[in-house]
């Protein structure tokens, strides 16, 4: 299969937290995934961001049930790294 996206995460959306799952390569070419937990506050969402960045992750993918998702917090959070 072809790598299109070296480092990438998917988010899951709640109310109160996102779950994050950063997949990266390994030096073996493995894919390594990494699961992290953020609190959906603007000092978390942050963290989020700032952690996205230092793994040098280039795309995300959100999903969210219900009208979470909408928060603008998460995505401005994202976008603004």
């Amino acid at each position: 299969m072809e790598v299109l996206y070296p480092v990438c995460c998917g988010l899951d959306v709640h109310k109160q937290t996102v779950v994050a799952c950063l997949i990266s390569p390994l030096p073996d070419g493995q894919r390594h995934k990494t699961l992290n937990l953020f609190a959906t506050t603007t000092g978390e969402l942050e963290n989020l961001a700032d952690w996205l960045e230092a793994a040098g992750c280039t795309h995300v993918a959100m999903e969210s049930t219900g009208v979470y998702w909408v928060r603008r917090e998460v995505a401005a959070a994202i976008v603004s790294h």
